[in-house]
């Protein structure tokens, strides 16, 4: 371990927080998004993200929207928003904690995990930045997904 966390946990946070900004450069849902990487860049992202983490991500989302054919979508919950947006790295943090979450309850590879989160009811509520969900406990957030409700 180096740091606060696992290089596992600091490679998924990368990860998580690309696929945002993807999907917010792109204007596409998330599962959209991870469904337009697919599995074999995702483990890719997953696997080298400390040496994309060091390029801007700006160079590398546009590298993985090119290679990926991710068109311009119609989804914009950026400007849905009536309050402060997240940033990016805000989200990446929030699925990183879920995703490991479920990779932990399950017993699933990480990658599995992070598919199973992004095709859940709980990402487009996590999404939604006009309720409080995002910024709910973490284990609220991982709860509300194994239940498959919010209470």
């Amino acid at each position: 371990m180096i740091g606060r966390e696992s290089q596992e946990a600091n490679n998924l946070f990368f990860t998580c927080s690309l696929i945002e900004y993807i999907a917010r450069k792109t204007k596409n849902k998330r599962s959209v998004t991870v469904d337009a990487l697919g599995r074999t860049a995702v483990e890719k992202i997953y696997n080298l993200a400390d040496i994309y983490h060091s390029d801007n991500i700006e160079t590398v989302s546009d590298d993985f929207i090119d290679k990926s054919n991710i068109t311009i979508g119609s989804y914009d919950n950026i400007s849905a928003a009536k309050y402060a947006v997240p940033s990016y790295w805000d989200i990446g943090k929030v699925y990183k904690r879920v995703i490991l979450g479920i990779a932990t309850e399950k017993g699933l590879p990480v990658v599995d995990a992070l598919f199973e989160a992004y095709h859940s009811f709980v990402s487009e509520k996590i999404d939604d930045y006009n309720s409080s969900f995002y910024y709910e406990a973490p284990q609220n957030i991982l709860n509300a997904f194994l239940d498959g409700k919010i209470e």
